[in-house]
């Protein structure tokens, strides 16, 4: 028993590990197309190729008759959620580099233990308080608040918005583990994929034609707002490759909380910040601030410390949630 417990971790682990890099590949690919096209565009894209691979593994795992589920507003609230994150992430990528809007987002575990104490009763002790503490610091150096705004590259709306991104991600984990959910992993893609494709349909029924994003100067609000149009050949392939990426994020990472526990393979995903840094510099040429440094290393250490904390403290077998993505 103790081998099939060690064997599933170590799956669970393998499976978040895929899923962080194509996370990582994911936030480039996006940020790369972001110059030329709208977001609701790439989301559309995405989501429409992403949910046709779910659909085959869907026909894997049992059928089309395990997309009936007992919850569907559980299941379209937390949809919605996950689309808030996203949106509010990708806007900030936008204009923002990978490395800083991926470090802020980063900030969801601390927001999930902060949530847990007031939503679902848990307790919280001295050590993790402290951590989360921390954590918030980082996000706060990262933020400038002792820069005026005409220094600042960027308004500070827009430095909120992965902070923004995390909360609505953390909400979502939250109403999970309040709610529970009994789906596979294809079936939850599928979900979250439809969502996407309903809310970018609604942004190009009222935004699709550009209107919105005439004679505006903020590049987050053109890359929400601007016009949708066909995909340069060369780019047909990148979004080809951004909806296959996108269904093996979302099926990996539900796979993998899953099959093991949450406290086993949450720390793996902050694989991610390394990544992101990695991308930043090689693909965009960008490199940390020192400011960006110092709050990765805050929210890096805070993050890992609750989860690790959380470990000690969760009963055997229990979940705790992921840092988490954004599907």
């Amino acid at each position: 028993m103790e081998t099939t417990r060690q064997n599933i971790a170590g799956l669970g682990i393998l499976f978040v590990l895929i899923g962080v890099v194509c996370i990582s590949v994911n936030d480039m690919l996006i940020k790369e197309l972001s110059g030329d096209y709208p977001l609701h565009q790439i989301v559309f894209a995405r989501a429409g190729i992403g949910i046709l691979f779910s659909l085959i593994v869907v026909q894997y795992e049992g059928g089309f008759g395990i997309l009936r589920t007992d919850t569907p507003w559980q299941h379209a609230l937390r949809g919605i959620l996950i689309v808030i994150a996203n949106m509010t992430f990708f806007v900030g990528l936008a204009v923002l580099p990978l490395a800083d809007v991926t470090a802020l987002f980063f900030v969801a575990p601390l927001f999930i233990t902060l949530l847990s104490i007031p939503i679902l009763g848990e307790r919280v002790g001295v050590l993790r308080l402290t951590a989360m503490a921390v954590g918030f610091v980082g996000v706060v150096v990262m933020q400038r608040p002792w820069a005026d705004a005409d220094s600042l590259e960027v308004s500070r709306f827009v430095l909120a918005l992965p902070v923004l991104a995390a909360l609505t991600y953390a909400l979502n984990q939250i109403l999970t583990r309040k709610l529970g959910v009994a789906s596979k992993a294809s079936a939850m893609a599928v979900y979250i994929q439809g969502m996407f494709i309903l809310v970018s349909v609604a942004f190009f029924v009222v935004a699709g034609g550009g209107r919105f994003a005439e004679g505006a100067t903020n590049g987050s609000v053109i890359f929400l707002l601007r016009a949708w149009i066909w995909p340069q050949d060369a780019d047909l392939w990148l979004f080809l490759g951004l909806g296959l990426n996108s269904a093996i994020v979302v099926y990996c990472l539900s796979q993998a909380y899953r099959i093991a526990d949450a406290a086993t393979v949450a720390p793996f995903e902050y694989v991610g910040l390394p990544l992101a840094v990695f991308w930043g510099w090689v693909v965009f040429g960008e490199l940390p601030t020192w400011e960006v440094g110092v709050g990765i290393v805050l929210i890096l250490g805070a993050g890992l410390f609750v989860f690790l904390r959380e470990r000690q403290k969760a009963p055997i077998g229990g979940q705790r949630p992921a840092p988490g993505r954004r599907g």
